[in-house]
């Protein structure tokens, strides 16, 4: 098992089969650093064109179609002290009637106080002066290589990951994403320094970071969408239009997790998400909105120690 430590001189606008900058072996962690959403990187300079610019593709040893890369987030720390949002609220989140009674879309800045822990405006009006959020760093795209040779831009979100926005995705998080290229090729980019569900304002806080992750291969798993496994929960995350499609997408690929992970048939396993499952709208501003579909730790862990024999 290798740290490496790769300081990117190129970045992708597109998650596809690329020339690798890296590889590595499962069970090696990397130390990087990615750009904001903007293609801006530490210091404050323009780095990339933006849209989601990523840092990768990272080749892992031999990955192969149908196996599952399982990335663990062990640690995002900002890299400035900055970022920046848009505002008010993105219209698609809107009643359309209420549209033309807003001000126009502006970017705002934002202070990011790794010290204390908080984001907070730069230049707030005098009501808001006092508001601050809790640093909570999650990564927005991330992901493998899509199927079929395809390179897809980092807008977007499939089966592969991509631009999810789902504010779990932080340190801490172990997210397993099906593989559909030999090396799998990962990316990561699109740091949040904040962001509630949805990023209904088509934006986190959008900042540069220095990420560290870590990754393992686990052979011929049969992942359909992204899986996440956190301290509390685990979680299926999916893509698609409209809301009703990722909806779906997650609930039957949490399905088939808990019969193969109970040993319990579809059946049994519906009783256990009828009361229990919880659902996240991810991400509703970008062309594929994201749904996940969660469970509480505590729920399987019960469901196990009462399971019988059958």
């Amino acid at each position: 098992m290798t740290r490496h430590h790769f300081q990117p001189t190129q970045y992708s606008n597109v998650i596809g089969t690329l020339p690798a900058v890296l590889e590595i072996a499962s069970g090696d962690s990397v130390v990087t650093t990615t750009l904001d959403a903007a293609g801006v990187g530490h210091d404050g300079g323009q780095k990339a064109p933006r849209g989601n610019p990523m840092t990768g593709p990272f080749f892992v040893t031999g990955a192969e179609p149908g196996d599952a890369l399982l990335v663990t987030i062990e640690r995002m720390t900002p890299n400035r002290g900055t970022g920046w949002t848009y505002s008010p609220l993105a219209p698609g989140v809107l009643d359309p009637a209420a549209l033309a009674d807003l001000p126009k879309r502006e970017r705002y800045e934002w202070a990011i106080d790794a010290t204390a822990g908080t984001v907070k405006l730069l230049d707030p009006s005098p009501r808001i002066k006092e508001w601050s959020f809790p640093l909570e760093p999650m990564l927005g795209c991330f992901g493998v290589a899509p199927e079929r040779g395809q390179a897809i831009s980092t807008a977007t979100s499939g089966p592969y990951g991509g631009n999810m926005d789902y504010r779990f995705f932080g340190p801490g998080a172990t997210i397993a994403f099906p593989v559909f290229a030999a090396g799998a090729l990962f990316f990561l980019g699109d740091g949040h320094a904040c962001q509630g569900d949805g990023e209904i304002a088509g934006t986190g806080v959008e900042t540069s970071f220095e990420v560290e992750f870590r990754v393992e291969l686990r052979k011929q798993q049969g992942l359909r969408w992204p899986r996440c496994e956190t301290a509390t929960d685990l979680l299926v995350i999916a893509a698609g239009r409209p809301l009703d499609q990722p909806l779906q997408f997650a609930t039957t690929e949490m399905l088939r997790w808990i019969q193969a992970d109970l040993g319990v048939d579809a059946v049994e396993a519906s009783h256990l998400l009828g009361q229990a499952v919880r659902y996240d709208i991810a991400n509703v501003f970008n062309p594929a909105y994201c749904v996940a579909c969660r469970l509480e730790k505590t729920e399987i862990t019960r469901a196990m120690s009462l399971r019988g024999k059958g």
